[in-house]
């Protein structure tokens, strides 16, 4: 039972490392320089950047309504 489970894992293993292989590497330098353009092009979309109006930010403090 253990050769037929060692067999099957390294099956899985081999599938593994053959859809790795075929993946398009790319250099640091460059995907460094596409994050870069990336947050440039959105950064007005960016809240932590532009900041959240207090109409639409849903952790403002609630509003306290008393009847009396």
């Amino acid at each position: 039972m253990s050769g037929s489970f060692s067999v099957a894992a390294m099956k899985k293993v081999v599938q593994q490392l053959r859809l790795e292989a075929e993946l398009n590497r790319v250099k640091s330098s460059q995907a460094a320089a596409d994050l870069k353009q990336f947050c440039l092009q959105n950064a007005q979309h960016d809240p932590p950047l532009t900041g959240v109006s207090s109409s639409t930010n849903p952790f403002r403090p609630q509003k306290v309504c008393s009847f009396l």
